[in-house]
């Protein structure tokens, strides 16, 4: 237990004084904020064209409500985030054996092993930290530039705000199942990669590369814990919900899909875990 309290010291002291952890608890709400200013100077003239001509048609009042836009937030941010993590994690372990640092940590009572799993929960608050924040950011300035509300259309309501707030709960939890997977996984590629520059690169590389053929694997891409996290070209629930917020009814919900999003990560995660803790103690370092 003091091995590991000497290397979550160290650690700790990286994360607060590195530019990589201010970066990954900061962008994602950042980048969310942003897209949040360009949909608001793109659609706020559209919307008040709308409104003199006196169109208020399905698209023009779900185009208003701040739900579906903090859940297109959400989904921006957690992808940027997802992409941080894995940047991050590949650089943790492998930055240090790099600069030599790493020898040093050891002498002072702390097993390799330690070190791994130090750098997995740091990168794990990290990600906490950066998701609360996310969530905060994002559901405040939303209600800024739109009204949060319950769908209606002539008069009729699609979908109540508890139905939404439950879709979105939803959401954002098999949204966040498969992160601790992609952080143990760039950390597997940082033990076991010979630089920092192949790690980075191989952990980044594969990442994109699974969320490009994904889609191409079939129901065996319903096995990947990359399958079921917001991505550049996203497949997760969370897609699913933007649309449900929004009262679009001709969303299909495959229950299979989301049985695998609640039991895939999870043993992803462990043997991600496994493998690292086991490369790392047959490496010499």
């Amino acid at each position: 237990m003091s091995s590991l309290l000497v290397a979550l010291r160290a650690e700790a002291f990286l994360v607060v004084r590195g530019f990589g952890g201010k970066l990954v608890v900061l962008a994602p709400a950042g980048v969310a904020l942003l897209q949040f200013l360009f949909t608001q100077l793109t659609t706020s003239g559209q919307t008040a064209r709308q409104s003199l001509l006196g169109n208020n048609d399905f698209d023009a009042v779900a185009a208003t409500n701040a739900y579906g836009y903090f859940v297109d937030g959400i989904k921006t941010g957690l992808t940027i985030l997802t992409l941080l993590l894995v940047a991050q994690a590949a650089y943790s372990f492998s930055s240090e054996r790099d600069l030599g640092t790493l020898r040093h940590l050891l002498i002072r009572r702390a097993s390799r092993s330690n070190v791994v799993l130090s750098k997995l929960l740091l990168l794990h608050l990290q990600a906490l930290i950066a998701v609360l924040l996310l969530l905060l950011a994002t559901g405040w300035l939303a209600g800024v530039f739109w009204e949060y509300g319950a769908v209606v259309e002539d008069g009729y309501e699609l979908i109540s705000v508890p139905e939404i707030h439950a879709e979105i709960r939803s959401g954002i939890l098999l949204a966040l199942l498969p992160m601790p997977a992609a952080i143990a996984f760039g950390v597997l590629v940082s033990v076991s990669a010979q630089s920092v520059t192949q790690a980075v690169t191989t952990a980044l590389g594969i990442t994109l590369t699974l969320d490009i053929f994904k889609s191409m694997l079939g129901d065996w891409g319903h096995y990947l814990y990359a399958s079921f996290q917001p991505s550049l070209l996203d497949q997760s629930y969370l897609q699913d919900v933007s649309r449900l917020v929004r009262g679009y009814s001709d969303v299909l919900i495959d229950e299979r899909f989301y049985q695998l999003n609640l039991w895939v990560p999870l043993p992803t995660l462990l043997l991600f875990v496994v493998a690292s803790l086991i490369i790392v103690r047959l490496r010499q370092v």
